[in-house]
């Protein structure tokens, strides 16, 4: 053998190496993906629009531990939706199709239990409707223009507090 086949020998030798240990990793990474929690973070997603909504579902979707349980798109169905499920935080639009988020988070009150989290994601950033939504109950408030990141990073978090891997 002359000493290039030595140095290519080499190099497959570490490049084997290198995708053995990818592959064991990636294995674990599936691994732990399947396995459940004793508790999935539940989420429920209250927003008029079916884009944000399916960006939201497709985002949280690769969080692992977090399950959207229920959509509603209006108040009325928002409120219902509420009093039907256990849920461990709420994605909440200020703007609905029919009401507002501000009387969704009114009516939160006996549904929401210990650690429950209200995000308010809106276009309408502004003070007043910060304040009044953090007044009401809610503990985040994000722009959806400049944040939609953050509404992620509160559910990551969440969900590693919930499953006990912080």
């Amino acid at each position: 053998m002359n000493m290039s086949d030595k140095g290519g020998q080499r190099y497959a030798e570490r490049t084997d190496d290198i995708f053995s240990v990818l592959k064991r990793n990636s294995a674990k990474d599936s691994l732990t993906r399947h396995v459940q929690p004793a508790h999935q973070l539940r989420v429920l997603l209250i927003e008029d629009s079916p884009i944000i909504r399916s960006r939201l579902v497709e985002a949280l979707s690769e969080i692992a531990n977090v399950e959207v349980t229920g959509q509603a798109e209006n108040e009325s169905d928002a409120l219902v939706l509420l009093r039907q499920h256990k849920w461990d935080a709420v994605v909440l639009d200020l703007q609905l199709r029919g009401g507002t988020g501000l009387g969704v988070l009114k009516g939160i009150g006996g549904t929401r239990s210990p650690g429950a989290k209200v995000i308010v994601f809106t276009n309408y950033a502004f003070p007043q409707y910060r304040d009044r939504s953090l007044s009401l109950g809610a503990d985040y408030f994000f722009d959806k223009a400049r944040e939609f990141h953050r509404v992620r990073e509160v559910l990551e978090d969440m969900a590693k507090e919930t499953s006990g891997l912080h």
